[in-house]
């Protein structure tokens, strides 16, 4: 039996702007698009589709935003996921193509935001720290590629006293200063998006995990109680997707985790943030963090943990914040929470289809929240006809790994002994 479950005890679910109340799918119903899973990817798709005139319902199994992009770390970073890897198969045109699409779920976000007025903290403002030489050379080679193609927002590479002054911490060498990026609170952001999306007509159904999809030339989407038939469906349930069988093997659930401070007095705000920037470290086994818009440290980093208790949460994570910053030492730690976010072995986002008219999205390793929108706009297009974009991924082929639904956990854990190794040297 498939049970519901309400959003995680997050600092994002303590502070949303609203608790949705969509009704649970009853009875047969049709639709151009039926869209399945009710984050980022299904709602960019489906308000993307009512703008365009399409008739949509999405089916969600928990809550709008239930999964990764109610819980993830909000920053919003501009870049695709093993860009190396698509730039090879696109050849000499390759360049602009990633180039535009890097940046096109920021502005999807930012239009939204005005258009639809959603209240979601949205900041401008993002640092790259570096904690070896090579990431300063990388960090150079970014800055000559924004230089290249004229990026309109401030950048600029920060030596380690300025890394300093801007963030607080001695723990860095440099920085790369990116005010194009930015961060957001994201449960707010896909509540907003949801929001504009009924406004427009689509229909989304809460508390009904999809049962079976039963394809032809209009699929059927069942679920215990009801059934949407469509001319097309979209499966965006990312690392939460357990549908679908052709699909398995395509992605590695990867858990990552978040706490966050009590408000920080001002005097502390000044010391460790005071531009109030978002910011990420280079290495596979991750750490970020920023602040939230009530003053909270808001810090992440993954775990070999694959539980959701927010104490055993917390005593992963303190030591790690205490290392950059041992001036919260004693700072009270108000909330701790998981989820998992859906890795592709090559790092590619997975976009294709596993019927003429079925489409899935998914796999974003980590830059879910510029590209889920980028995705939900290449949904939205495909449907209506437009494959351009859609086949710069749908022509990489996924690395498929046999068994990981049995042994997920496992090979998730091998790679982060590997992927630790690597951050080492």
């Amino acid at each position: 039996m498939i049970t519901t479950q309400p959003h995680t005890t997050s600092y994002y679910a303590a502070s949303r702007n609203d608790l949705t109340e969509h009704p649970v799918l009853q009875g047969e119903q049709t639709a151009d698009v039926c869209v399945i899973g009710a984050g980022f990817t299904g709602i960019s798709t489906a308000l993307h589709l009512a703008e365009r005139g399409y008739k949509v319902h999405v089916v969600e199994a928990n809550k709008v935003g239930w999964g990764a992009s109610g819980r993830n770390g909000g920053q919003m970073i501009g870049g695709i996921s093993g860009e190396d890897k698509m730039a090879q198969s696109l050849g000499p045109e390759g360049e602009k193509i990633l180039w535009d699409m890097r940046w096109a779920g920021h502005q999807i976000i930012r239009e939204r935001v005005n258009t639809y007025h959603i209240d979601c903290d949205l900041k401008n403002g993002y640092v790259d720290v570096a904690i070896k030489p090579r990431h300063l050379r990388a960090m150079q080679d970014e800055m000559d590629y924004l230089e290249k193609h004229n990026y309109p927002f401030e950048y600029t590479m920060l030596s380690a006293e300025q890394t300093r002054d801007a963030i607080g911490t001695d723990a860095y060498i440099g920085a790369l200063q990116n005010m194009g990026n930015g961060h957001l609170h994201p449960l707010n952001l896909c509540l907003g998006e949801a929001r504009a999306a009924v406004s427009l007509g689509v229909t989304i159904y809460e508390q009904s995990p999809v049962l079976t999809i039963e394809p032809g030339s209009k699929a059927k989407v069942v679920t215990a109680d009801g059934s949407v038939t469509a001319d097309f469906v979209v499966l965006a349930g990312n690392a939460y997707h357990y549908i679908e069988p052709k699909m398995r093997g395509l992605l590695l659930p990867v858990s990552s985790f978040i706490m966050a401070t009590a408000p920080l007095p001002d005097t502390i705000v000044q010391q460790i943030n005071p531009q109030d920037l978002a910011v990420c470290d280079p290495n596979y086994i991750l750490e970020y963090f920023r602040l939230s818009a009530d003053k909270r440290l808001l810090f992440g980093g993954r775990c070999n943990y694959y539980g959701s208790d927010p104490e055993i949460i917390k005593r992963h994570l303190m030591p790690r914040m205490l290392k950059i910053y041992p001036q919260l030492a004693g700072v009270p730690v108000d909330y701790g929470w998981g989820g998992t976010i859906g890795v592709t072995v090559n790092r590619v986002p997975q976009m294709g289809r596993i019927a003429p008219n079925i489409f899935y999205s998914q796999g974003y390793s980590g830059h879910g929240v510029n590209v889920t929108h980028l995705a939900g706009q290449i949904m939205a297009e495909t449907i209506a006809g437009t494959f351009e974009r859609f086949d710069v991924f749908a022509n990489i082929k996924p690395v498929r790994l046999p068994g990981q639904h049995l042994f997920a956990q496992q090979m998730v854990a091998l790679g982060m002994m590997f992927y630790k190794l690597r951050d080492k040297l």
